[in-house]
């Protein structure tokens, strides 16, 4: 089945990044702020076209909008703007950064981040952190990992998967398909390397063939055999691959559902994904939400968020 990515929030048309430049100065000149204002704005536009209104600002007032707006707001709510006025690569960079920074390491961050991306995707990103942050991502990362765990996502960042235009070969998935069962449900214990290895390797579409084989030649589908024969970081990275593999809206309905679950709420992942997949597929990821939790996603997050927060939130979310 072709994944068909829809998303939340289209390029404005037309498009003046001077007076929406003017309209966000106005929102926060004299007394108290017009978040409203702010909203209606920023999430009425491609990311592409934020960058525009932030050249325009600098241009039309000599100042940075970044800082006027946080200055001018607080909490999550600056949170998401800011999230909003940052190139996604940037964005994503920073949030790698910060899953690594401190003491302990935020791996299903890297896992969502890392493991849900083409091999175009990833060098985008790898090259965006060094420049950034002056250590390559590989090095940083395999100093907040181990095992396992740490050598699938040091092939995944150091780019081996196919191109996305590799043609997919039926042959070769039969034989990489008998190589995992071989590796895993076929042996006493597990031959991890050889997981890690078609994992991070074969291109998403491949792969979908691969997992097809797997289930016709063992009677098992290829989650069966990862929740029996992996566990901790490695089998929520190997889950991760293989539900974006089928279904990424299904991974990310996933992830937004257990941010929001039981006490508290999971805000950083809440602002990553809904910011991160608004122009991507954040309407498929609503569907597959509701289909799988039975209620939607609008009244979720309405319900685990207030304020100008919850506004901006629903807001890219385009209505219930």
């Amino acid at each position: 089945m072709e994944y068909t990515p829809v998303p939340t929030i289209l390029p404005a048309s037309p498009f003046d990044a001077t007076t929406d430049s003017q309209v966000l100065r106005a929102a926060m000149k004299g007394l108290g702020t017009d978040e409203q204002e702010i909203i209606d704005v920023l999430t009425a536009r491609s990311n592409g076209q934020r960058q525009a209104i932030s050249a325009a600002y600098a241009a039309e007032f000599d100042r940075d909008l970044i800082d006027d707006l946080k200055s001018e707001l607080g909490g999550k709510f600056e949170d998401v703007i800011v999230a909003l006025m940052t190139p996604p690569v940037d964005y994503l960079c920073k949030q790698l950064h910060e899953a690594m920074a401190g003491v302990g390491t935020e791996e299903s961050t890297l896992v969502e981040i890392l493991c849900t991306k083409s091999n175009e995707e990833m060098q985008q990103i790898v090259t965006a952190y060094e420049a950034k942050y002056e250590r390559p991502l590989a090095e940083q990362m395999c100093s907040e990992t181990s095992g396992f765990f740490r050598r699938l996502l040091t092939l995944i960042v150091t780019g081996v998967r196919d191109s996305q235009s590799t043609p997919v070969d039926e042959v070769q998935a039969k034989e990489q398909a008998a190589q995992l069962y071989a590796a895993g449900e076929a042996k006493l214990g597990t031959d991890e390397e050889v997981f890690n290895r078609i994992m991070a390797h074969a291109s998403f579409a491949q792969l979908r063939l691969v997992f097809e084989e797997y289930k016709q030649l063992s009677g098992q589908t290829i989650e069966q055999a990862i929740k029996h024969e992996m566990d901790d970081e490695l089998h929520d990275a190997m889950m991760a691959i293989v539900e974006c593999v089928q279904s990424p809206a299904a991974f990310f309905a996933n992830r937004l559902y257990k941010a929001m679950d039981g006490a508290g709420t999971d805000d950083a992942t809440l602002i990553r994904i809904i910011v991160c997949r608004s122009e991507i597929d954040l309407e498929t990821i609503k569907q597959e939400f509701e289909r799988i939790y039975n209620r939607t996603l609008y009244s979720a997050v309405v319900s685990e968020t207030s304020g100008d927060y919850k506004h901006v939130l629903t807001a890219l979310l385009g209505g219930a």
